[in-house]
């Protein structure tokens, strides 16, 4: 495993959590404050990805982009809890890899948000979105499995509904139940799950409809400019 990768696991499942458990502590708006620090925590693995060089301008606005569609992926679909989000930001872990695939998720959740309100539920956003972009890095590594589109659909499907979407039902047992317990827990879940369910739906659609010529034009990019080459987990 690259050493990336490992620092990005490391990053999730260490450094981030003890982030969380700290900001927590922070008066007021204190999860602005948290939701940059994990931004800057997130951009030692996926910089340690490219190893022996930087960088271009262009690579980090491939990023941008995605970023931007994300964004829009999620603004734009007027539908409640059918957005195309993580469709995307999975998308983008596929073609480049889990580090660009947990940034993109990351930075489209706390862009986003201003268009949603911003609030203490932020970094739980940020950690589950860019979770389901690593994921998609990590299963999909070394073309392991087919990038068919009925794959990716149901892999979308599975991964929200059962991955993304209870990361961020755990935002609501932390940050608003009284008590934590095993009711509480079961209880957040549950009613989380037809949302997830719904989520999960929506994302294996458009998986399945746009995934194929999505990762085509962004593998057309990587060829012919050399970008994120390697930002992917090899």
């Amino acid at each position: 495993m690259k050493k990336s990768n490992i620092a990005m696991l490391t990053v999730f499942l260490a450094l981030i959590p003890l982030t969380l458990f700290l900001g927590d502590k922070l008066p007021g708006k204190g999860y602005y404050i948290t939701g940059v620090i994990i931004i800057i925590e997130l951009a030692f693995p996926f910089f340690m990805a490219f190893e022996k060089r930087k960088p271009q301008a262009r690579e980090l606005a491939v990023l941008a982009v995605m970023i931007a569609l994300a964004v829009i992926g999620r603004v734009a679909i007027p539908i409640p809890h059918f957005k195309a989000v993580f469709a995307i930001i999975m998308l983008m872990g596929i073609a480049f890899g889990p580090e660009s695939g947990f940034i993109v998720g990351a930075v489209a959740a706390f862009a986003s948000n201003f268009f949603y309100g911003q609030g203490p539920y932020l970094p739980w956003q940020m950690i589950a979105y860019g979770a389901g972009g690593m994921l998609a890095g990590f299963v999909f590594i070394k073309d392991k499995i087919p990038k068919k589109p009925w794959i990716m659909a149901v892999f979308g499907f599975f991964a929200t509904a059962f991955w993304i979407g209870p990361i961020l039902d755990s935002s609501h047992v932390f940050i608003m139940m009284p008590e934590i317990n095993i009711s509480t827990i079961a209880a957040s879940l549950a009613s989380g799950f037809p949302v997830n369910i719904s989520q999960g739906v929506c994302t294996a659609i458009m998986m399945f409809v746009f995934g194929k010529p999505l990762l085509e034009r962004l593998e057309r990019i990587k060829i012919k400019y050399g970008v994120l080459e390697s930002g992917r987990a090899d």
